[in-house]
């Protein structure tokens, strides 16, 4: 995996961050009343099956299905340990994947570059 991605993950995944920060003041006021957390749970897993559901309705369509099932994971992940769990599986092959991509892309380049006529010293007119 590049540096760069790494930290793009650990910078998001900051607890410094302001959006963190007002995150965790609403949820420890979703906390002090039972009812509210009720609705809130609820509430948080329709939205998250229905992003899911929707994602994989746009799967065999061009465009960013798989990302939107993953957002909709990511959404129950905020609630439900096993979500959050299957996120974290999500983002470690999704991440070694990405890794394996672009040595394999960049191997592809080094390749054709190899069998470019430049590299036999005949230039193209």
């Amino acid at each position: 995996m590049s540096d760069t991605l790494q930290r793009e993950i650990d910078q998001g995944s900051g607890s410094h961050h302001p959006i963190r920060r007002l995150l965790r003041r609403c949820r420890a006021w979703v906390e002090r009343y039972p009812r509210i957390r009720w609705l809130y749970r609820l509430a948080v897993g329709l939205l998250g099956a229905f992003v899911v559901t929707l994602g994989l309705l746009l799967v065999p369509l061009p465009g960013p299905g798989w990302l939107v099932v993953f957002l909709g994971i990511a959404i129950l992940g905020t609630e439900f340990p096993a979500a959050h769990r299957v996120g974290v599986l999500l983002r470690r092959i999704l991440t070694s994947v990405w890794g394996w991509w672009k040595t394999r892309r960049a191997a592809a380049r080094a390749r054709r570059a190899d069998r470019s006529p430049r590299a036999y010293g005949i230039e193209s007119a």
